[in-house]
């Protein structure tokens, strides 16, 4: 699975002068291979960092883009984006190798621009680390629709679609329950609640699950 708020693109695009960025990563495979992607999007002045404490010694000087992984040998990337934000640096992106709605959640609360969920460290190689961190592979839709379309269009005008048993259903996908789990705390059947979930996606646009979540907590719908 892959989560992708926003994409580096984006966060880059309305720059007219050469954009900076930061990229604050333990692992130097995944660090060094986002900043190959970052210098293909054309950002020449990248710093390298692998802790917190390196990060922070250059927080004076605000760069356009930060990218931080969630979990740093030295404390949580969240907790850093959220100071770097506090330091005039514009934009923050999480990079995750574990699928946590909850991170998800805190991510967005924080103010974090972007949230990146690559999939398991182990065998991460540079190529796979580019491609999955920064394309955000099948899960980019969700991107687009939590910022609204270009006809003007709410992307979260589903959510007042849903009936108050759906969106309970969404209140427990939130929570990572599986569709079993669902189903016991609602005295379901697990083939109810796909039948629930397969009309959630139908009304918000997206039969991702985390795409479902953020897209909810969005229109707050859910907390």
């Amino acid at each position: 699975m892959s989560v992708l708020l926003d994409h580096p693109a984006n966060l880059l695009a309305y720059r007219s002068s050469k954009p900076t960025a930061m990229v604050v990563v333990a692992d130097p495979r995944v660090r060094d291979a986002v900043i190959r992607h970052l210098w293909a999007l054309g950002v020449r002045d990248v710093v390298g960092t692998s802790t917190i404490a390196e990060a922070r010694s250059r927080a004076g000087t605000p760069r356009d883009l930060c990218i931080a992984d969630v979990h740093l040998p030295d404390g949580s990337g969240l907790a850093l984006l959220t100071e770097m934000r506090a330091c005039g640096w514009p934009n923050g992106l999480a990079l995750s190798a574990a699928d946590d709605i909850g991170a998800v959640r805190s991510a967005l609360a924080a103010g974090v621009r972007g949230y990146v969920v690559t999939g398991a460290r182990a065998g991460l190689t540079p190529g796979h680390a580019r491609q999955a961190s920064m394309t955000g592979m099948a899960g980019m839709s969700a991107a687009q629709r939590l910022r609204p379309d270009h006809n003007g269009t709410d992307p979260t005008s589903g959510c007042r679609e849903l009936s108050a048993r759906e969106i309970e259903v969404l209140r427990l996908v939130a929570e990572g329950r599986s569709n079993k789990a669902i189903g016991q705390a609602m005295g379901l059947s697990a083939l109810t609640v796909k039948s629930h979930l397969a009309r959630i996606a139908r009304k918000m646009g997206t039969g991702d699950r985390a795409g479902m979540v953020a897209l909810a907590l969005r229109a707050g719908i859910i907390s």
